[in-house]
């Protein structure tokens, strides 16, 4: 069974993107929803080209899972995992670079989003609980994360009442032996 895409427009990012110049129609990532499904997780893919909007590197929209954890694994190219905790004052916000075969985990409570910072195609592989919702909204009504990443490197994002200085976190080396409990809804 092939699955097909979602695609991510230019125009399904409009709130979220630092630029307004844009082609509305341009697909900027391709997202492969249930790929496989087993005790509960769903492994996804995502794919981002290599692309700019303006000064800023193509990212995905971002959203939160409060009650859910994330793993996600570079399976080729190079990202920037964005990180921050809260919705309007942020009390945390840290980034991740990873590449092929990094694996990075987003903590309960966290948005996130990933970034492709290079000239290659990125690819991740993710496993999240099949009963796992998004919240999108939150970071969509503040025009974008904590921070935008730019040719320029990082920017901070004025419509927030309170954002810490941006830290680097490193990678995980492998994947975690017990994705399943990692995955689950948090007690």
């Amino acid at each position: 069974m092939e699955i097909k895409p979602r695609i991510r427009f230019a125009k399904d990012m409009e709130e979220v993107l630092l630029s307004k110049d844009y082609d509305p129609n341009e697909e900027l990532y391709y997202m492969f929803r249930g790929i496989d499904t087993k005790e509960g997780i769903r492994y996804d893919i995502t794919e981002i080209p290599p692309k700019t909007i303006g000064e800023e590197f193509v990212k995905t929209k971002g959203h939160y899972h409060d009650d859910f954890q994330e793993v996600y694994i570079v399976l080729e190219g190079e990202a920037i995992f964005l990180m921050q905790k809260g919705r309007d004052e942020i009390e945390d916000v840290y980034f991740v670079y990873a590449r092929k075969n990094d694996v990075v985990l987003i903590p309960f409570g966290y948005g996130h989003i990933t970034i492709n910072p290079s000239t290659a195609d990125l690819k991740l592989g993710n496993f999240v609980s099949s009963d796992c919702g998004h919240d999108y909204e939150s970071i969509q009504i503040k025009n974008g994360a904590a921070y935008f990443y730019t040719k320029n490197g990082w920017i901070k994002n004025n419509k927030y009442s309170k954002v810490p200085e941006i830290r680097e976190e490193k990678p995980l080396s492998e994947l975690p032996n017990n994705i399943e409990k990692i995955c689950t809804k948090k007690n």
